[in-house]
């Protein structure tokens, strides 16, 4: 979860042991869990601020657990266990106090942060008595609550005047941070700006592993090497693909160099998750986001017969919003009418499905590959766009002509921004959907005579 804001899991997995048992896992609601542990750790006949401030640290440090996925990125299939030598103690089974209860139904939802950070302070407590620790004691709020500190003043007096209080965050179904399909060159996404963030952060401690030199969210070749010098340092294939493995490896290595899970975190600052591609789209947007996600149901709705094609406008109107509701209802996702991530997961898998399944003799013109091109991209993706350039520039002597030599060098990236200027195309010199779209559109004119982009195979028609 590491990729994005925090937020109050509906659920939540915990492990009935010490992490290496072989003890259970239960999976109850959060707020269940809260009032549990609330419980089972602190004294109902306690003040009002002292258990106050206990639940608001027993809230953040189940909240941190989450957000850096701690067990889940070293393999275990658990977010917390109720083993107080690791975590905090949970009894599965047992009944609420009434009063913290009550407490925990207004409270779940609120936790602790350090100033210029965004993730849930890893706030370690201890009873104060038996054990001691750094963090804050339980035993210790009750003297500072009848000394009449309030809840905010007795977390400051053990975690630092810099803290603050998340009110009310928003409470949603637990997502993976893993994007549920592998990341490699090409792949272009918030979650590939995240893994630069993060192997830049680790190489400071491995310096090994080379400097990624723009966090942009396209996956090029020196995220590549990054990942790559990555997976050797880490006793991993060295693909240069990262897959479920690797991601993890990477959160794990990346929480550990930060302290995350830990009471003197370095911080993760907004800046460290703010996106560079629209997180949600929805009705009303416009854009080349929209563009792209326009493409992809036009090319899924020329193959599945319930997914309704929609004309490329870049505008997010009710003809779009219809068209990704179809397309949620053909997959099983919820009918949002908005591209979440999780429906964005599914429309690429579903186009990258059709590209692999159209067969040659229907591909005059070639359907995007699926991958993002840009300078320093190679192979015959590349080569394609070179052959259309090339062809488009006997007829638009401006767009230069290039080799099709199937590496995307300096001439590739003039001619293709070239390309964009004469056809309304903001001029980046990267061949996405929607450049891509374009370009087969213009050489189909220009070499058939009309439009023959292959939005339809008559050979594979999915009902």
């Amino acid at each position: 979860m590491l990729t994005g804001t925090p937020y109050i899991p509906d659920r939540i997995t915990v492990h009935l042991g010490p992490p290496d048992s072989n003890a259970p896992n239960v999976t109850v609601d959060f707020l269940s869990y809260i009032k549990n542990v609330a419980s089972s750790e602190i004294f109902p006949t306690w003040s009002d601020s002292s258990l106050r401030a206990n639940i608001y640290a027993i809230v953040s440090f189940a909240l941190n657990r989450f957000y850096t996925e701690w067990y889940r990125s070293q393999g275990y299939d658990f977010d917390i266990t109720n083993s107080t030598q690791y975590d905090q103690k949970f009894i599965n089974n047992r009944e609420f106090f009434e009063n913290i209860g009550f407490l925990a139904d207004e409270m779940f939802n609120d936790y602790v942060q350090r100033q210029g950070s965004i993730e849930p302070l890893f706030t370690a407590f201890c009873n104060g008595t038996t054990s001691t620790c750094d963090g804050l004691s339980q035993w210790g709020t009750v003297d500072l609550a009848n000394q009449g500190y309030t809840p905010y003043r007795i977390l400051q007096y053990y975690y630092g005047d810099d803290i603050n209080i998340v009110k009310n965050a928003p409470v949603q179904t637990a997502m993976p941070s893993y994007p549920g399909i592998p990341l490699k060159f090409g792949s272009a996404s918030n979650d590939v700006r995240s893994l630069q963030i993060f192997l830049n952060r680790i190489s400071r401690n491995y310096p090994a592993i080379p400097k990624i030199p723009s966090a942009d969210g396209i996956f090029g070749a020196a995220t590549e090497e990054a990942v790559r010098v990555f997976q050797n340092v880490f006793d991993l294939a060295e693909t240069g693909v990262v897959d479920q493995g690797t991601w993890y490896r990477i959160v794990y290595i990346y929480t550990s160099v930060k302290r995350i899970a830990e009471l003197n975190s370095e911080g993760v600052s907004y800046d460290e998750i703010s996106p560079v591609f629209v997180e949600d789209l929805r009705i009303g947007m416009e854009g080349s986001e929209v563009r792209n996600l326009q493409y992809y149901l036009t090319v899924i709705g020329a193959y599945y017969e319930a997914v309704t094609p929609v004309e490329i406008t870049g505008y997010f109107g009710p003809e779009t919003e219809a068209s990704l509701k179809s397309f949620q209802r053909v997959f099983g996702i919820p009918e949002t009418g908005v591209l979440d991530r999780q429906t964005k997961i599914d429309l690429y898998r579903a186009y990258m499905g059709i590209t692999e399944s159209v067969r040659p003799e229907y591909t005059s013109v070639a359907l995007y590959p699926g991958t993002v091109l840009k300078e320093g991209a190679r192979g015959d993706s590349v080569r394609i766009m070179q052959e259309y350039l090339t062809l488009i520039h006997d007829t638009y002597s401006n767009i230069p002509a290039v080799n099709n030599t199937g590496y995307f060098g300096q001439m590739t990236k003039r001619s293709v921004m070239e390309f964009q200027r004469q056809f309304g195309i903001e001029p980046t010199g990267i061949i996405g959907p929607v450049t891509w779209d374009s370009i087969a559109g213009v050489y189909s004119d220009l070499r058939f005579g009309f439009d023959k982009r292959p939005y339809q195979d008559p050979g594979y028609t999915i009902s």
